[in-house]
């Protein structure tokens, strides 16, 4: 098994450092390490350093040395960007760990016209701030040293606009009666950025469609269930990563 990552502000050089905080507190009254367990410090941006715990001390201290070369994780390639339609309760919260789980590399909550939740004033800075939470704690469990940046929530024109940006715009839509290409077989970018949209509950209306059209973006299916606004971007994202070679 991998070992444990920690989020640090700055990835220490070494050779010796003290991980202390809620971080620390993690590590030695959750976690229990002991010396001699390896762990991963990391600033969720790309930088780490491998060490091995020398102590632990009181409830939130853990000395970690042998500290190893700071790394850098390449940018990846193509980029992956899903625009999540906000759900109901703490759906959103569950499409944001799965996906970082995944291996998505940006969220966007998009306030589409069928959301039945609002994100407005108070509750939606509470709200933004929990899937920042939930995409940190969910990089740390899938040992990723580069989180998902989760965005500001975007209206359906600066979707549109981030859509029109992209090498590959996607919308997943099912529709009988106009069927859409399987995103299983699309042609992909080797490099550059894909954009998913995934809808609420209630689907992308149509002149949310038509406005994403005109900036470029097609729609795709998924196969041929109907998967919960929840599910589908980690389902999507999973296909994507499988297709590019960034799973290989």
């Amino acid at each position: 098994m991998t070992a444990p990552v920690f989020v640090v502000e700055k990835v220490p050089a070494g050779p010796e450092f003290v991980l202390d905080g809620p971080e620390g507190r993690h590590a030695v009254s959750v976690k229990r390490l002991e010396p001699g367990e390896d762990v991963v410090l990391t600033d969720g941006r790309g930088q780490w350093a491998e060490g091995v715990v020398k102590a632990a001390e009181g409830k939130d201290r853990l000395v970690v040395t042998d500290l190893r070369e700071v790394l850098t994780e390449p940018d990846p390639r193509p980029h992956i960007t899903v625009v999540q339609a906000l759900p109901k309760g703490d759906r959103g919260e569950l499409a944001v760990e799965t996906m970082t789980e995944t291996g998505v590399d940006a969220i966007v909550p998009w306030q589409a016209s069928r959301c039945i939740t609002q994100w407005r004033a108070e509750r939606g800075a509470k709200s933004l701030a929990k899937w920042r939470n939930t995409a940190r704690e969910a990089g740390k469990q899938s040992r990723r040293v580069r989180f998902p940046e989760v965005a500001e929530a975007m209206s359906t024109r600066q979707v549109a606009q981030l859509l029109a940006g992209a090498d590959l715009g996607v919308v997943l839509h099912e529709d009988r009666d106009h069927p859409s290409e399987a995103l299983a077989t699309a042609a992909l970018p080797e490099t550059g950025s894909i954009v998913v949209v995934v809808g609420p509950e209630g689907g992308v209306s149509p002149e949310e469609l038509a406005v994403f059209a005109e900036a470029g973006a097609r729609p795709y299916r998924l196969g041929r269930s109907v998967l919960r606004t929840s599910t589908a971007g980690t389902a999507a994202v999973a296909v994507l990563l499988a297709r590019t070679g960034r799973w290989s």
